[in-house]
């Protein structure tokens, strides 16, 4: 019987240690829009996002990978819609989270189509308006506003934040791809650089590989339009975001990708 209690008790202490060690997991969040996560994920309509493949690069028993970026939303929407309190109702010490917005920040701010728009620039200007979508009054910021408030509230979660400037879509001008250096991407810079917060230029770093390859083959990671890509472009800009991520050496993140 006392041999039975022993074993019965270990049984207990290991099953509990397992899942203490996968409560303690740590999570890498992925938010974003619909060129981070196209649909659910599956590829419909051969539309990928570079979200999509980071997994792939990461040891999943060591850390969790969870993308919870959607298609359609931007800086402002992905916060009003309530996607980023849940998610800080989660987050943890030790935990990441990458973002990009941009992509859809420039619409109206408040069309009966989408109202997601956003305030060009980094400033503290806001703007009182009627959401014709939520019914409800609202006051709507800067994109840089928003952009901060992500960074802000993951670092007091004692999580660590990574900012991306918006990949770039399929738009050339003499060979060049067009970039957007002087909006989205100098803004997620400068808000990164004034909160001290880790920031990867992929319109740039993206662009330039396009740049490499031509637009002839760039043309064929676009099936649908110039801004979401098929897998292989996914792919590619997901390979880019790791090759970041592994120059980022004080974050810890080494240690959680496959060899």
């Amino acid at each position: 019987m006392t041999r039975l209690f022993s074993c019965l008790a270990l049984m207990l202490l290991i099953f509990c240690s397992f899942a203490l060690l996968k409560k303690d997991k740590p999570v890498f969040y992925i938010i974003g829009d619909s060129t981070v996560r196209n649909g659910d994920g599956s590829g419909k309509n051969q539309q990928w996002g570079w979200g999509s493949f980071i997994a792939g690069y990461f040891d999943t028993t060591k850390v969790s990978v969870s993308n919870q970026a959607i298609g359609g939303r931007s800086s402002r929407t992905f916060i009003t819609e309530g996607r980023w309190e849940r998610i800080t109702a989660e987050l943890k010490k030790g935990d990441y989270v990458i973002m990009q917005f941009g992509h859809n920040d420039a619409g109206p701010l408040d069309d009966t189509a989408r109202a997601r728009g956003t305030i060009p620039g980094i400033g503290e200007e806001s703007k009182d308006i009627y959401n014709p979508i939520t019914k409800k009054n609202e006051t709507v910021h800067t994109y840089g506003w928003y952009m901060r408030k992500y960074i802000r509230e993951a670092k007091a979660k004692g999580a660590i934040a990574i900012v991306c400037s918006p990949v770039p879509r399929d738009n050339w001008k003499e060979g060049k791809i067009n970039r957007s250096t002087e909006s989205y991407t100098k803004w997620a810079k400068d808000v990164a650089k004034e909160e001290q917060c880790f920031f990867i230029d992929l319109n740039d770093l993206i662009a330039i590989e396009y740049e490499t390859l031509g637009a002839e083959k760039v043309k064929a990671f676009f099936p649908a339009d110039h801004t979401h890509t098929d897998k292989a472009g996914a792919e590619l800009n997901a390979s880019v975001v790791i090759r970041e991520l592994k120059k980022i050496s004080s974050i810890g993140l080494l240690q959680f990708l496959n060899k």
